[in-house]
């Protein structure tokens, strides 16, 4: 019942619809704030990085004619992985800085704090650097678009390609805050349906310097697979240190729930080698992917893009594509609605592309295997797409199109 009420809540806010037009021969101000870890363990995966790749896609837009009807401009902050800090960051932009939507939102934490900020405010949240299912689910809402991936997609591609290989008893390191529950809940519902076991489990705290309790308590359980519930550096940290106590290549098989290009750079292609992971997005795929790796990486110091920095920028070009539509940034459920309406198109870093109904978009997801040091040819050159997963089957199933 309350699944239901949930549902038909989120498809009645999100129909809603209030007309919102600039006033004929006047410039209309969009402001864009990026909310991203600028300093902490996930500044390489957003960060300033995220900033860029907003920058380019309104330099993208302001070449386009519409353009021409609005003034655009970008603010950010840091939002040190902290709800309450964000949300305060959150009230000003909105209260007295007249920021129109908000573009990463670092964790899942955030993220679910903040969503409800913006649908108060009649702002957008497009989530671009936050991974529960929970915010297109209980969480949803019609001023909220959830755009890079989720811990549905990301976890039940990498387990449904582990266990496929016969490797059925997990253990999982989990962040302990909300992102590393999704992942481990939602990945165990593959082991269990494999005919698999979850061997135990452990959590430790954001930005961990010592992995070794974890690790060892991880190696005793006889598990097949160690499953990374983590991201950032905790993810790569990980690793090194599993590296350092020669587990990597040992007998356990190592599977990333949530891991980044730059997580893999970070580690180095001799620890990850063989690392299977899903992404949403990787800049080596196609011509147009790495056109905009290799402009994002003059920008960025030669580094290239993270899925969570291409999914900044295919969410706000997306979003003021919208706007221009709407004409004007003022009601953020009609520019979402205007966003959903568009239907499917081919965006140029995720492909085949469209946003449902409970804000969930969908896109293909990739399943990547890491390089080994030999077959990498240069910095960043580091996967090999195993199997591309459309977006229908590739996230989950919105429950009201599952029962018609």
């Amino acid at each position: 019942m309350k699944a239901n009420l949930t549902r038909g809540l989120c498809a009645l806010l999100a129909s809603a619809w209030i007309p919102a037009a600039a006033l004929a021969g006047d410039k209309t101000d969009v402001t864009i704030g990026v909310l991203a870890d600028m300093s902490g363990i996930f500044s390489d995966i957003g960060g300033e990085g995220a900033v860029i790749a907003t920058r380019m896609a309104v330099e993208d837009f302001e070449k386009r004619p519409e353009a021409a009807k609005f003034d655009i401009r970008i603010v950010s902050a840091d939002a040190q992985n902290k709800p309450d800090i964000s949300a305060g960051i959150a009230r000003k932009w909105f209260d007295s800085d007249g920021v129109d939507a908000l573009v990463d939102l670092p964790t899942s934490a955030i993220s679910l704090a903040l969503a409800p900020l913006a649908q108060e405010a009649n702002k957008v949240a497009l989530l671009t650097a936050s991974g529960t299912s929970d915010l297109t689910g209980k969480a949803c809402s019609p001023n909220s678009v959830h755009w890079t991936y989720d811990t549905w997609a990301l976890a039940h591609g990498t387990a449904k390609a582990v266990t496929g290989l016969g490797k059925k008893n997990w253990y999982f390191l989990t962040v302990d805050f909300a992102l590393g529950h999704s992942l481990e809940r939602d990945a165990s519902e593959v082991v269990l349906a494999s005919g698999g076991e979850v061997k135990g489990t452990v959590r430790h705290p954001t930005n961990a310097a010592d992995f070794t309790s974890y690790l060892l308590q991880a190696q005793s359980s006889g598990a097949d697979v160690i499953a990374l519930a983590n991201t950032g550096g905790d993810a790569s940290n990980t690793l090194k240190q599993a590296a350092e106590f020669g587990m990597v290549g040992g007998g356990q098989t190592f599977a990333g729930m949530l891991m980044f290009l730059s997580d893999i750079h970070s580690t180095g292609l001799e620890t990850a080698q063989g690392l299977l992971l899903t992404t949403g997005f990787y800049w080596d795929r196609n011509d147009e992917t790495r056109a905009f790796g290799e402009r994002f990486a003059d920008l960025n110091n030669g580094r290239k893009p993270t899925m969570n920095q291409a999914g900044a920028y295919s969410a706000t070009l997306a979003y003021l594509e919208a706007v221009a539509v709407v004409g004007s940034p003022e009601d953020g459920a009609a520019v979402v609605r205007a966003m959903r309406e568009r239907g499917e198109f081919e965006d140029p870093l995720f492909g085949k592309t469209s946003l449902r109904e409970d804000g969930r978009v969908l896109h293909d997801m990739l399943l990547v295997e890491v390089k080994t040091p030999a077959e990498s040819t240069a910095p960043y050159d580091y996967y090999k797409i195993i199997e591309v997963m459309p977006g229908e089957t590739a996230f989950r199933r919105w429950p009201r199109v599952a029962a018609r």
